[in-house]
Parts: C-alpha cells; sequence; structure tokens
C-alpha cells in the first residue's frame, strides 16, 4: 500500500511524491521511519493510554527476543491495549515501550483541503489513529521516534498512509521530549486514508522491528 508524502510551508502546502511499499517521508534513529504532520485549523486531544498492559489476544507467531511481557509477532490486541515492544533503533538499543492504540477517528474530507494533493485525495477520507508511547526501559529516549503505525481497512488490508512535513493540529505526530526516561508517556498520531466513505479504518498495526518481514515477523495489530 501506497503512502503519500507531502510537505507543507509559510503559503501553502504541495504533495511531494506517492511511493510504493512502507515508506514514509523521514527516517530518524537508524531504521525508524517518521511520519510528519499536515497543515490544517481545528485541533484534537489525544487521549491518554493506560499505564499497564492488558490480557490481549494473540495472534501466531513466536515471541520475539527480549523481556517476559513481549507483545509476539503478529499478535491482536483491542483498542486501548498496551502492547510491551523492544525498541532497537539507532543509540537506543534496548530500550523497552508499552505501545498503545487509544482511539481511531474519522475525518472528513474536508480535512485534506488546503493540502494540494489534486486527485489523490478524490473520494478519500482520512482517519487519525492516536496512540501513546510509555517508556518502560532503562534507557533515556530523548527526541526517539516511533513510526510504523498504519491503519487496517475492514477486510484487513493495510489502508493508504498520509505522511506530511509540517504541522497538522488534527492529528500531530510527535517525537518524545527530552529527558524521556522510565514511566514517562507521549501521545501521537498517524494519519490512514479510507478510499471512500464506504469503507472504513477498523484498526491499526505496528510493523517497527522486529515485528516486519525483515526479521521473519509480522506486525502487531489493534481491532
Amino acid at each position: 500500500m501506497s503512502t503519500i508524502s507531502m510537505r507543507t510551508g509559510t503559503l501553502g502546502v504541495s504533495a511531494l511524491a506517492v511511493v510504493g511499499s512502507l515508506a514514509l517521508t523521514g527516517c530518524e534513529n537508524g531504521d525508524e521511519q517518521t511520519p510528519a504532520q499536515p497543515a490544517a485549523s481545528a485541533s484534537s486531544g489525544a487521549p491518554a493510554a493506560p499505564g499497564a498492559s492488558a490480557t490481549p489476544s494473540t495472534g501466531d507467531g513466536a515471541v520475539p527476543a527480549g523481556a517476559p511481557g513481549t507483545a509476539k509477532s503478529g499478535q491482536v490486541f483491542k483498542i486501548g491495549e498496551a502492547a510491551e515492544v523492544p525498541y532497537d533503533y539507532g543509540d537506543f538499543k534496548g530500550s523497552r515501550l508499552a505501545l498503545t492504540v487509544t482511539a481511531i477517528e474519522q475525518g472528513t474530507p474536508a480535512d485534506l483541503q488546503g493540502l494540494d494533493l489534486g486527485d489523490k485525495a478524490n473520494g478519500k477520507v482520512p482517519y487519525y489513529i492516536r496512540y501513546s508511547v510509555k517508556n518502560i526501559g532503562t534507557t533515556d529516549m530523548s527526541y526517539a521516534s516511533v513510526g510504523h503505525v498504519k491503519g487496517l481497512l475492514g477486510d484487513g488490508t493495510e489502508a493508504q498512509s498520509l505522511a506530511v512535513i509540517g504541522s497538522f493540529e488534527k492529528c500531530k505526530n510527535e517525537s518524545m521530549p527530552k529527558g524521556f526516561a522510565h514511566g514517562q508517556t507521549q501521545t501521537s498520531c498517524a494519519i490512514a486514508l479510507a478510499p471512500s466513505s464506504q469503507v472504513k479504518v477498523a484498526g491499526a498495526e505496528y510493523g517497527g522491528n522486529p515485528y516486519n518481514a525483515a526479521n521473519k515477523g509480522k506486525a502487531i495489530a489493534w481491532k
């Protein structure tokens, strides 16, 4: 599924490209991909995450290397349940996170106006995947970025992603702040596009290392 990449400027916005695969616009901290933020007017708060992991339903796949409680490859969680995941990018190797998709909110096609997407936005409806990241490890994760969060359509296929460099108040994608130590939580947001108003983004997935094909893993999901 493709990703629409966009850049916002002082006087407006313009689409950069539509690219294949799962690539996003930026890249920080080794292989971790970073979706950015598009420009719009209204703001929407991101709900806080639960502090501890709930007991999720499970899928097939082996448990990735790490401490007990690590989410299994392909494991499925309910919205609001926390998944304990390793984070081994760049300077943050050996880190651990509790990642929680807290809400999936439907936007309107009007939200995409002003982004200069042209025909790429025809009929599409944005959904805002709100998630929280809690540092449950011992490393300082200042300025780390947790991407690889994508939408899932009702049939289980991956929704198209929208990645923008700039500021989009409806769905702020946030890196970790300075001093992001054990026990601290940050909220963030990813944008997924439904192909029409008749199709909904019904779930979300996280496909960062080790939950990806490169590591013979499978993304974990929230439904």
